[in-house]
């Protein structure tokens, strides 16, 4: 695990613009996406293994919303992710490392215009749940 994380100091080296946690983030939105699309990082083939960049994105949309709720956007700007290609950027950071494979296919260019990160984690985020904001708003002394 040292070693591995001695490469991506070496990556963020290379490449400042984005912080340790936006790293391992990816790694963990991989293992998510994976696991959702029921492939496995033990399957022998990785054509079996692999996943697509719009294939990853809606894995870390969901991861995002998952961990990070409606702060999500705020924790990718911290970490220095803007826009979806961010994210790709990233990923192709831990290829060029060799944390990370790809197919002859895969580019960049796959997490371009997956989605806007504004819209999907402020502007379509919805509280689920039976939650009464009532509630809060009484303890802090507001009536409505």
């Amino acid at each position: 695990m040292t070693r591995s994380w001695n490469k991506i100091k070496e990556v963020i080296k290379k490449d400042p613009r984005y912080v340790i946690q936006a790293y391992q983030f990816v790694f963990e939105a991989l293992d998510y996406t994976t696991t959702q699309l029921g492939k496995s990082k033990y399957k022998t083939t990785d054509a079996d293994r692999h996943v697509t960049g719009k294939e990853l994105m809606d894995g870390i949309r969901q991861y995002g919303l998952n961990q990070f709720g409606y702060m999500a956007l705020v924790v990718f700007e911290q970490w220095g992710i803007y826009q979806d290609v961010d994210f790709g950027n990233i990923v192709f950071n831990l290829v060029e490392g060799g944390l990370m494979g790809k197919t002859e296919t895969d580019t960049k260019e796959d997490f371009k215009n997956s989605y806007d990160l504004k819209k999907v984690f402020n502007d379509e985020f919805k509280f689920e749940g039976n939650y009464d904001i009532r509630l809060s708003l009484n303890a802090l002394g507001i009536k409505k």
